[in-house]
């Protein structure tokens, strides 16, 4: 026969010491970890803090006013050197250009094909200063679009004043 004993077990907290105490300890831990952070930003953003408004101060306005375009003095037609590029891939389109302008009294320098692909429409482009200039000679051709040097490098002008990109 079988007799049962009853065991003597400790009610409430003390039935399990060791999960109290792995709970206070992970709490502490917990609030250690918080206050290294909270001293680990102090510490960092404090001098950040300080170096954003030293460059804030040492940086230039936000907006800037647009440089004036320098004039210069209006060239007549026979010194304005034109550089005539294809931008449509129709073989001829820039050497028929360069026949125009060169009949209105301009120089005529360099005539080849646009860097880039093709342009929709036909477009005097210029030099700085060199706007006067450009829309005089976008009126004689009857283009629409002048502009300042956009998709070219001064150097795609061969040392002339003006470009005109022959467009579709």
């Amino acid at each position: 026969m079988e007799h049962a004993l009853p065991h003597p077990s400790p009610a409430g907290p003390e039935r399990h010491p060791w999960r109290t105490i792995a709970v206070v300890a992970a709490a502490l831990a917990v609030l250690e970890l918080l206050g290294l952070v909270v001293v680990g930003i102090a510490l960092v953003a404090k001098p950040m803090a300080h170096r954003a408004i030293a460059d804030a101060a040492k940086a230039p306005p936000a907006v800037a006013k647009p440089k004036a375009e320098p004039m210069l003095p209006l060239l007549t037609r026979h010194r304005v050197s034109v550089t005539i590029l294809n931008g449509n891939g129709v073989s001829g389109a820039a050497a028929t250009e360069a026949s125009r302008v060169r009949a209105r009294g301009y120089i005529v320098g360099r005539v080849g094909n646009a860097p880039r692909g093709s342009y929709g429409h036909s477009v005097v482009m210029y030099r700085a200063g060199r706007v006067r200039e450009a829309r005089r000679l976008a009126r004689d051709l009857g283009i629409a679009i002048v502009s300042p040097l956009d998709g070219l490098r001064k150097a795609d002008l061969h040392g002339a004043k003006l470009a005109v990109v022959v467009g579709g």
